[in-house]
Parts: structure tokens; C-alpha cells; sequence
């Protein structure tokens, strides 16, 4: 049984639950509205914006059209390969960055300006470059995922705990044995919070 005040703690906690959702569907449904409005109003171009009406209209003719799920399909497509490839590059060069740190200590000014650039604005040279197609989707994803993978594990490679590391050193560890006893193990949460970044500038890229 629970004691009075535990109840009354788990009843707070279930306001505080339902107030954060009731809030954050406030703000979407407000945002819907004043997009609407402001499309009837003239006062955005929805030739850019369109509008939740016209959006609405668009999902509606494809389910029509029966083109809906091929679109959303060749979508998710797109999105899980550049991904998977950008976690994969991200990783393993983060990996070398810090199993060599001669190798980062000259890329990092590169890898500076490569996160830098508005990647997003060099989409037609891609397109130029690689074709209107699939391979120039998949490349601009990988140009906005790839550097944040990698310069994320980094710096969490380099923030590992200096003193787990002297302890394995002080035991003849081997370098490799360090990265898969002290690194790996201290960054699975900047790893995992790498690809949550990584899906979402997937996404972005497609």
C-alpha cells in the first residue's frame, strides 16, 4: 500500500504528465492555425509555405492516386541508407581520429569548415554533380550526417575518464584493449544520442 503523500506525489506526477502533452498539442494545433491563417491572409507566399489546407489536399489526392506509400516507402528508403552509411563512416572515423591523434590534429581545422558549410545550399551542385535521382538525395544526407557523427563520438572519446584509462595503462593494456574496455563502454550514451542526431539530419537530407 501506499502511504497518502507517495499518492499524492504519483497524482502530481500524472498533472505534470498530462499538462506537458496537453501544452505541446496546444502549441501544434495553435502553430496549424496561424499557418492557415496567415496563408488566407496573404501575408505568407504558400507558393513556398503552401498551407495545412493545401497539404492536407496534396496527402489526400495521393491516397488517390495510390501513390502515397511509394512515395513515403522510396522516403524511408532513402532515409535508413544515409543513416546506416552515415553511422557507420561516422563512427569508424571518429574510431581513427582517436586511435590517432596525429590524423585529427590535421583534420580538425577541415572538419571545422566542412560542418560550416550550408549544406542544404550546395544541393544543386550535388545535383548537378550526381543527377537528379536517388544518389544525390542519399549524398546530401550523408554530407549533413556524417560530420555531426563524427565530431560528437569524438569529442565523447576524448571526454572518456583520463583515470579509467591510466588504470589499464598501468596494467599493460594494449590500445585496442582500452578502446573496448574504458572508451566504448563510458560512450554507448553519446553513441546513442549521436544517432538520434544522425536520424533527424537524415531526414533533413532526404
Amino acid at each position: 500500500m501506499y502511504s497518502d503523500e507517495h499518492k499524492k506525489y504519483l497524482k502530481q506526477l500524472k498533472i505534470k504528465k498530462i499538462s506537458i502533452r496537453l501544452i505541446q498539442i496546444l502549441i501544434i494545433v495553435s502553430f496549424v492555425i496561424i499557418w492557415q491563417l496567415c496563408a488566407d491572409l496573404h501575408i505568407i507566399n504558400t507558393f513556398i509555405t503552401s498551407s495545412p489546407k493545401d497539404v492536407i489536399q496534396t496527402i489526400s489526392n495521393l491516397i488517390k492516386s495510390g501513390d502515397l506509400w511509394k512515395h513515403i516507402g522510396i522516403t524511408f528508403y532513402e532515409t535508413m541508407i544515409s543513416f546506416l552509411l552515415g553511422t557507420f563512416i561516422g563512427i569508424w572515423i571518429a574510431i581513427i581520429f582517436w586511435w590517432n591523434h596525429f590524423i585529427a590534429k590535421v583534420m580538425d581545422p577541415y572538419l571545422t569548415i566542412l560542418n560550416s558549410l550550408p549544406k542544404v545550399a550546395l544541393g544543386p551542385i550535388l545535383i548537378i554533380w550526381a543527377g537528379a535521382g536517388m544518389r544525390s538525395i542519399i549524398l546530401m544526407a550523408l554530407m549533413i550526417s556524417v560530420i555531426i557523427t563524427i565530431i560528437n563520438v569524438y569529442d565523447g572519446f576524448k571526454q572518456t575518464d583520463i583515470h579509467k584509462i591510466t588504470l589499464l595503462k598501468s596494467f599493460k593494456a594494449k590500445k585496442w584493449q582500452i578502446f573496448l574496455y574504458a572508451i566504448l563502454p563510458s560512450n554507448f550514451s553519446t553513441i546513442i544520442s549521436s544517432l538520434k542526431i544522425c536520424i533527424s539530419m537524415s531526414l533533413i537530407g532526404s
